[in-house]
């Protein structure tokens, strides 16, 4: 069956969302873009083949509709498309910290919300997409909403109550990375590389890292213990981290992104 997908937002989150969805194998003609700019909806037109008008237009006739906007955003573009919305449509929200219950108190009773938090990697391919359904949102439209998102790398389900502990791991997890690749191409040069040299190893070294924890049933805690050798040179540097706290460091910084989350989102 053919669905309908308005997407509210052209910023790059959105772009890539709809990059994604045409490159799963959705028919332009099946996508209606919301934007005010009309020299950013012209290049939009131009680029994907797809429709690009105003938000009430766009989900006039979606089956799904993506909110790709800012946060703060979020209740004034929910209150200009209420009226428009089909009952039977199912809202995706990506903003961080509006909650579902915000969410449906401005949208016509019944609607089937679902609150998603996407992360960075989705650029390429391999984003991350933690998703919590609303009380109407059931059985097909989930399922629904998982095979639209796959489109732009893996989605779990999970309750809205850890929505903060996965926007502390995956949602902010990407800069938690790029912090490690900092330091290590720092390293890197310290260590005589010049810094190309260093920051392709260490993205390669990343990528290879992340791939193998990805495909192998070990844990990381093992994979770990099998590059580290007693007193060889990995052993030297995990040592180093411990002494220095890196690991606490690190969990302390997760919990911190957690609790901010639960700061932003309010009561839920």
């Amino acid at each position: 069956m053919t669905q309908r997908i308005a997407i509210l937002g052209a910023g790059v989150m959105g772009e890539t969302l709809l990059s994604a969805i045409l490159r799963s194998g959705h028919a332009a003609a099946d996508l209606v873009i919301s934007e005010k700019r009309e020299e950013r909806a012209a290049e939009l037109r131009e680029t994907y083949g797809v429709t690009v008008t105003g938000n009430a237009e766009a989900v006039a006739d979606a089956d799904v509709v993506l909110l790709v906007v800012k946060p703060q955003d979020v209740l004034a573009l929910l209150d200009e498309i209420a009226g428009s919305v089909r009952p039977e449509a199912t809202v995706v929200s990506l903003a961080a910290g509006i909650t579902i219950g915000a969410i449906e108190a401005a949208l016509p009773a019944g609607v089937a919300v679902v609150r998603a938090m996407p992360n960075t990697p989705a650029l390429v391919g391999e984003g991350m997409f933690g998703i919590s359904p609303g009380a109407s949102a059931t059985g097909d439209r989930i399922d629904d909403v998982v095979r639209l998102l796959e489109s732009g790398g893996k989605v779990v389900v999970v309750d809205e109550a850890q929505q903060d502990a996965v926007t502390a791991v995956s949602g902010s997890g990407p800069a938690y990375v790029f912090y490690l690749a900092e330091a290590m191409i720092a390293g890197g040069i310290d260590a005589g590389l010049d810094e190309q040299t260093a920051r392709t190893l260490t993205a390669q070294t990343l990528v290879g890292a992340a791939k193998l924890l990805a495909e192998s049933d070990e844990t990381a805690e093992e994979l770990r213990r099998r590059v580290t050798s007693p007193n060889g040179t990995t052993h030297a540097a995990i040592t180093t981290f411990d002494d220095h706290g890196a690991k606490d460091a690190l969990i302390a910084g997760v919990a911190a992104a957690a609790a901010r989350s639960a700061e932003l989102s309010g009561p839920a």
